[in-house]
Parts: structure tokens; C-alpha cells; sequence
């Protein structure tokens, strides 16, 4: 029987970040993932595949605005769906082919076939081919993430009522997509299929989309993708998703109890996701899942069992790719020794449409709640030298700070680069910055960067000097 210090369960971001972690600090490491590829879902069926569509159709739609620019495109422009897809697939298996490249550099033993406990320190692994394999871990790392979530009335046929999965790979551009569901996932795979030519209708159960982000910023990505042709339903409880040949009739209810009808031809499912442990057998080590399905753990990310650990999407916190990757990361020095930490409200969110929209820290709506008095500086992108020059005047940059301290307890911004941008305001919060020290730090120009001093400038006294 092979022996292991770790045994990472799940190969995604926080997996095998967390394998070469143990590996680098000088344990003997295995990584097992039920499926032939590595990186789990932000790889395969996710973060990178998603990115690559809204990358190819975002190159189409800037087409249109070609002439602006005084480029003349002359004769017909055509997609090339099948090539479109077939470019995202060589992009997630270049990816692939890096974790795999990796592993060997790092010495660690990759393992294919579904991991579940036998007991607190053994683990079997079922293999595609029937045979089967244990191992012994002295440690163990729970990281097999997440799947999508449907409504227990949804039937999910995997052709026409579809998951982020099989959106990732139609193999025609849709006449009529209803999304059920206006949170990240939608509104980006959304946003793919509207440029494509698409018509998109959103039916959300809350009062706005991306509920989780700031107002402003929702209430702004609303009003742009609107002006581009995306339809919604907010308010709207689904009722009902049928098939019906190749057309799929969706039924809502909006806040005053009238039921609309949206019929369509393909209906994306994209609810959230849940925690993924089937066939882990947790029980079978003594580890406790919640009633919603994810890893109890404490503040170390220790089950209740010493010497098993949870990461990223199976345990409580936001479903990140990056806050997996910091609690792989995490794990692998506590169990070395060290003294690791995470600060959860400095993990950044960010929405892949166009224009980007990104945030770190709280939101006016929390900030309101909890009693915290603040101030507010913002300042549009439409007044930057920078995006005038690019023609990406949507979005602005929002910084909320103590009334007192001055010190930046929220970044909120939508607009060109912004998903790049919030790195820096990620940087300022972790060293406690105040807005004046943002707004005194030089930015080059003209950058859209420049925002972030702009709206820290108005946050001091507003100052903002472009506005």
C-alpha cells in the first residue's frame, strides 16, 4: 500500500495549489480527482473556458465599432461557432497540460478515479477501468468543490434546459437563451450569446442582478447591458421550465402574483452551485457535513477529525477559484507549522462581462446594516483621458472609507480593466491604507488605474480634481 504525509481529494484551483504547496514544503504528496483531467471545474468548465468565450465574442462585437475608429471592414463577417469552441478547448487543455506539467515538476503522485474514505487515514480509489487502489494518507485535504444547482421542479436534460456546462459548448448560437438566474454566471455566459447575436432574457428571483455586489455597481451593469439587448426579469419567481420539441416555455411570477410566459429555445439553469461530496463516503472517517452540504470546519479549515482538512467550494465562503487557491495554500503551512493567515474580507469578486466589474471589502448595503459610518467618492470612467481614447466611457470607481479614520473599507468598481484594478485596491486594504494615501500615490497617465485616484480624492474631502 502507497503512503502519503497529504492526500489532496479534488485537483481544482485549490487542490493542486495546495498539492504543490505540500510538495514544495517538503511533503510527500498525492493528489486523487475522479476525472482524467486535472482542474477540476474552473479549468475544464468554468473560470477558463468561460473567459476564452467572452474573450472570442467580445473580439466579435467590437466589430461594430470598427468604423469609429476609422477601420473599414469590408464584405461579410462571419462566427464560426464550432471554431469558437474548438479555440476554448485548446485554451483549457493548454491549461491542463500546465497542472499536469506541474505535478511531475513537484513529484507528486496523481492518482485518477474517485476518492472515498475507508476510514480516517485510508483511501480508496475506483478507477475508470473497474480496478480499484488504497492509499494511506497521514493527513488529508477535502477539496472536491462544487457542482451546479438546479430547483427541485427543473428538469435538466443536458440539450435544451442546460447547465454552465453544456452553455460552455452549443453547437449553435441561440435564438432566444432565458437565463434562470442573475448572478455571475449567467450574466457572463449571457453576455456571450447576446453578442453572438442572441436574444437573452434574465428572470431573477431578487430585486436586482449580481445581488451579492454592491448596488451601484448592479444597478450600473443593468442599465449597460440593457443598452446592449439583454432583457430582465427581476422579482420574478420561476414557476415552471418546460420542453416542448425543441422550444422551452418558462413561467414566473413577479412581485404582484402576475405569471409571464417566456418561451425560448434554449434555458440556462444557473442558480448558484452546491457543495460536491458525493461518493466521498465522509462518514465512513468520522467527518460532519453540514445540513447545506459543505465540510465543517474551524478557522484552520480542520474538520472535526484532526487530521482531515477542507478547502474552497466544499466548505462555507464565497464558491472563488483564488479564495480556494489561499486556503490550499493555507492548509499546507499550518500542517508545516506555520502561521497562515486568510482575511476573508479582502477576498475580491469580479464579473467577466463588459465592462468588467470587481469589488473587495463591504458594500454600502452592509456597511448601512451593521451601523458603520462612512463616506462615499466616486468618479466615472467617462471623465478619464484613457478611456475616451479606448471608447469605454461605461462605469465608474466607488470608495467607501471610515468617516473617522479615513481608512478604505470598500472598493467597488465597473468599467475597462476593473478586474485588474482591484488588485490594487486589494493591496491598500490589506496595509490598512486610508483613501488619502491612495489619492496621494502617483498614478500614471493616462491609465484607467487613474479612476482609483480619482474616486479616493473625492472619498478625501471630495477633491477629485477630473470631475
Amino acid at each position: 500500500m502507497s503512503s502519503f504525509d497529504v492526500v489532496i481529494i479534488g485537483s481544482g484551483p485549490g487542490g493542486y495549489v495546495s498539492a504543490i504547496r505540500c510538495a514544495q514544503l517538503g511533503f510527500k504528496t498525492a493528489i486523487v480527482e475522479k476525472y482524467n483531467s486535472l482542474g477540476g471545474t474552473c479549468l475544464n468548465v468554468g473560470c477558463i473556458p468561460s473567459k476564452a468565450l467572452l474573450s472570442s465574442s467580445h473580439h466579435y462585437s467590437e466589430i461594430a465599432h470598427f468604423a469609429d475608429h476609422g477601420i473599414e471592414v469590408s464584405g461579410d463577417v462571419k462566427i464560426n461557432l464550432e471554431k469558437m469552441i474548438a479555440r476554448k478547448q485548446a485554451v483549457v487543455d493548454q491549461t491542463v497540460g500546465g497542472i499536469n506539467y506541474l505535478m511531475d515538476k513537484n513529484k507528486i503522485t496523481v492518482f485518477n478515479g474517485l476518492g472515498s474514505f475507508v476510514d480516517a487515514t485510508h483511501i480508496a480509489i475506483a478507477k475508470a477501468d473497474g480496478t480499484s487502489e488504497t492509499i494511506e494518507a497521514k493527513y488529508t485535504v477535502i477539496a472536491t468543490g462544487s457542482k451546479p444547482s438546479s430547483l427541485p421542479f427543473i428538469k435538466i436534460d443536458k440539450e435544451r434546459i442546460i447547465t454552465s456546462t453544456e452553455a460552455l459548448a452549443l453547437k449553435e448560437v441561440p435564438k432566444h437563451l432565458v437565463i434562470i438566474g442573475g448572478g455571475v454566471i449567467g450574466i457572463e455566459l449571457g453576455q456571450v450569446y447576446l453578442r453572438l447575436g442572441a436574444q437573452v432574457s434574465v428572470v431573477e428571483f431578487m430585486d436586482r442582478i449580481i445581488p451579492g455586489m454592491d448596488g451601484a455597481l448592479s444597478k450600473e451593469l443593468t442599465k449597460v447591458l440593457k443598452k446592449q439587448g439583454m432583457k430582465f426579469y427581476v422579482s420574478h419567481k420561476v414557476k415552471s421550465v418546460e420542453r416542448n420539441g425543441d422550444a422551452v416555455v418558462v413561467q414566473a411570477e413577479n412581485a404582484k402574483g402576475e405569471t409571464i410566459t417566456l418561451e425560448g429555445d434554449y434555458s440556462l439553469v444557473s442558480v448558484g452551485r452546491r457543495p460536491y461530496t458525493d461518493g466521498l463516503n465522509a462518514d465512513k472517517a468520522g467527518v460532519k457535513i453540514s445540513e447545506r452540504g459543505q465540510v465543517e470546519v474551524n478557522d484552520h479549515l480542520q474538520t472535526n477529525v484532526p487530521n482531515i482538512y477542507a478547502i474552497g467550494d466544499v466548505v462555507r465562503g464565497a464558491m472563488l477559484a483564488h479564495k480556494a487557491e489561499e486556503e490550499g495554500v493555507m492548509v499546507a503551512e499550518i500542517l508545516a507549522g506555520q502561521k497562515p493567515h486568510i482575511d476573508y474580507n479582502l477576498i475580491p469578486g469580479v464579473v467577466y462581462t463588459w465592462p468588467e466589474v470587481a469589488a473587495v471589502g463591504q458594500t454600502e448595503e452592509q456597511l448601512k446594516a451593521a451601523g458603520v459610518k462612512y463616506k462615499s467618492g466616486s468618479f466615472p470612467f467617462k471623465a478619464l483621458g484613457r478611456a475616451r481614447a479606448s471608447a469605454d466611457l461605461d462605469g465608474f470607481v466607488k470608495i467607501l472609507a471610515d468617516e473617522k479614520t479615513d481608512e478604505v473599507l470598500g472598493v467597488h468598481m465597473i468599467g475597462a480593466r476593473t478586474a485588474d484594478l482591484i488588485a490594487e485596491a486589494v493591496t491598500a486594504m490589506e496595509f490598512k491604507a486610508s483613501a488619502e494615501d491612495i489619492s496621494r500615490m502617483s498614478h500614471a497617465h493616462p491609465t484607467f488605474a487613474e479612476a482609483v485616484k480619482e474616486a479616493a480624492l473625492a472619498a478625501t474631502e471630495n477633491r477629485a480634481l477630473h470631475v
